[in-house]
């Protein structure tokens, strides 16, 4: 019987998260990330159920940051980037949900320890009372974009890296996620972000499903972005592409980014790393004057959708975003 993942925009039961706990990542910016976290957390909760990972004797203090309405619980953890050290959900062909548990070795050995990241995908679904299905492939959620009918997009940039699955090729992991994901389809963008060193290019700073044969593109209209030309051939591919479907795929160009300074570090907060919550929209901001325009972009890619826009220089500057930092839980399958 082979899972299907369902799309982010399908309804979600909750959100999950995972606290900030490796204070050698932020440095003299981990109040900072902390307060980014609680107000994504919060922004996420007025759509749908937040349910936040602490580490063991962390619960307190992200109760009292993220205040009420957000459910914390204490699992031993390395990290804070739910979307890939998290488990991956999925529909079984009898339409039990089940989470898929693949690897995570810290996007490529980058970060040590990551023993207790690896093993949260099981812990998580041990207490959610869902089925563990396990791969032996490295991937993480952040290094696809799905869209609930058998075709994903991802980068070879991340996922052919050799830090992550030396001994599988491209058939071979599409094989995989065929398996695991009820992936018909694989379409393969040459690029992630050229500065995105941190993940190796994960495919949710580049682009996203948002509706069956549709997706949102970063493509700047700066020429002195360093992605300029990278992301007009990753349109290109694109343009050329069908889904699993057979449908040509409509692309929205978000041409807009934004820099902002932490820690004395310029860092580039990218707009494309957004959360799909019921019924809204959860977006990156920096603080600046392209933040309403981008806003508009995805207002317009996302009809019925509110979009909410959330302060996150800091998060960029750990190496993410919104999307980087949530995992949805889709919601359980109705009786009949």
């Amino acid at each position: 019987m082979r899972p299907r993942m369902p799309a982010e925009w399908a309804e979600h039961e909750l959100c999950l998260m995972a606290w900030p706990s490796r204070e050698s990542l932020w440095g003299a910016a981990f109040g900072a990330a902390r307060r980014e976290y609680a107000e994504v957390a919060r922004a996420v909760s007025a759509f749908e159920p937040v349910l936040m990972v602490a580490a063991p004797g962390q619960g307190a203090r992200a109760r009292a940051q993220c205040g009420p309405g957000i459910e914390i619980v204490e699992l031993p953890l390395d990290d804070s980037w739910m979307r890939d050290a998290g488990p991956i959900f999925a529909f079984a062909e009898d339409g039990r949900r089940v989470g898929v548990d693949f690897r995570f070795n810290a996007w490529g050995g980058k970060r040590r320890p990551w023993d207790d990241d690896d093993r949260l995908a099981a812990r998580l679904l041990d207490r959610l009372h869902i089925d563990r299905v396990h791969s032996e492939m490295v991937l993480e959620g952040g290094a696809i974009t799905v869209d609930g009918e058998g075709t994903l997009i991802t980068t070879e940039q991340c996922l052919l890296h050799p830090n992550r699955n030396p001994g599988m090729g491209r058939v071979d992991m599409e094989a995989e996620l065929g398996r695991r994901l009820g992936i018909d389809k694989v379409i393969w963008l040459p690029y992630g972000g050229l500065e995105d060193t941190e993940t190796d290019g994960h495919v949710d700073g580049v682009c996203a499903f948002v509706a069956p044969g549709k997706v949102v593109a970063f493509v700047p209209d700066d020429e002195r972005h360093p992605d300029h030309a990278r992301m007009r051939a990753n349109r290109a591919v694109l343009a050329a592409s069908t889904d699993a479907r057979g449908r040509e795929l409509e692309i929205v160009e978000l041409p807009q980014t934004a820099y902002g300074t932490v820690d004395g570090e310029e860092v580039e907060v990218g707009y494309l790393n957004f959360y799909l919550a019921n019924g809204g929209a959860v977006v990156p901001v920096g603080g600046g004057d392209r933040d309403e325009e981008a806003l508009a972009v995805l207002a317009a890619a996302l009809p019925g959708r509110q979009v909410v826009g959330v302060p996150a220089p800091t998060l960029a500057f750990g190496g993410g975003g919104v999307h980087c930092i949530t995992q949805q839980l889709p919601g359980a399958p109705r009786p009949g």
